[in-house]
């Protein structure tokens, strides 16, 4: 684990540039222009180089009977609780508060560039442009204490950089997506690593823009996939988002997107089931 706390985001131009060049020493690769201004910003930053770390932050402010509380102050609703985590014999277990967010909404997904697409738009869904609330979240990210890691999207070797950002506090969120999607270890993470994918978490927006409802955007740019999700619930990001990711890079390199996902629960009477499916995706014309 490896903790950056900045003194004030109130810096100017020299300053931040100072600490942008700073934090990429201290993490050993180029980092996005736009991920660099918000780490450069932020209060403080995790960096996690294994799962470990994400399982102390997903319960570090537990109370004494052991619960760790998620919640976010919002304008215009106060203190929102998302989930209580705690520890559990066989991990980490999650209880979101709300019902709705205990499944994912299979109508979340949208874009929000402008590339082509049969996905269902962010500007007709919402009516704005989705750069106006893209900006928001960067500044919203600016005022929060994060943590990130790094992470190989697809098959080790073969498949795509990509670095997941959170609040510090949604440790829990990261750590279901270093379960899922594996974590880079400090040794690991060299200054070959080029993030072509970088995953935003940003709760409160559900609340803020989106009525309550889980919403995940993905942003196309040429050379970086931005995948902003606005929810906790780890399906539409951590799992089928990176899966878009995927398929869309495929699509313009034409290669194909594999997908298969084993899950293997032990119960604390050491009871196991287990549970394999596969799929495949070819996005290209024959």
């Amino acid at each position: 684990m490896s903790t950056i706390q900045t003194t004030t985001n109130e810096v100017n131009a020299a300053d931040k540039s100072a600490r942008i060049a700073a934090i990429e020493k201290q993490l050993g690769f180029k980092v996005p222009a736009d991920l660099a201004d918000i780490l450069a910003s932020c209060p403080k930053f995790t960096v996690a180089y294994d799962k470990d770390t994400l399982r102390a932050l997903a319960v570090r402010d537990a109370d004494e009977r052991g619960w760790h509380e998620v919640s976010y102050d919002v304008p215009g609703k106060g203190k929102v609780v998302e989930a209580r985590v705690c520890k559990a014999r066989n991990g980490i277990a999650a209880n979101y508060l709300e019902p709705y967010m205990r499944r994912r909404d299979p109508d979340c997904m949208f874009i929000g560039d402008k590339l082509p697409t049969n996905k269902p738009l962010f500007k007709d869904e919402y009516k704005m442009d989705f750069e106006d609330v893209r900006k928001e979240t960067y500044d919203w990210l600016k005022t929060q204490e994060l943590a990130v890691f790094c992470f190989v999207a697809g098959m080790p070797g073969k498949g795509v950089d990509a670095i997941a950002l959170a609040p510090a506090n949604a440790g829990f969120f990261a750590l279901g997506l270093a379960m899922l999607q594996g974590i880079l270890s400090k040794e690991e993470v060299t200054e070959k690593f080029n993030p072509r994918a970088i995953i935003y978490t940003a709760p409160v927006f559900r609340h803020t823009h989106f009525k309550g409802k889980q919403v995940v955007v993905h942003h196309r740019g040429d050379n970086m996939h931005e995948l902003f999700s606005y929810n906790l619930y780890p399906g539409p990001s951590a799992k089928k988002g990176i899966y878009g990711v995927l398929i869309n890079l495929g699509e313009a390199e034409s290669w194909v997107t594999m997908h298969c996902s084993t899950v293997q629960v032990v119960t604390p009477y050491d009871n196991k089931t287990g549970h394999l499916s596969r799929r495949c995706e070819r996005r290209r014309q024959e």
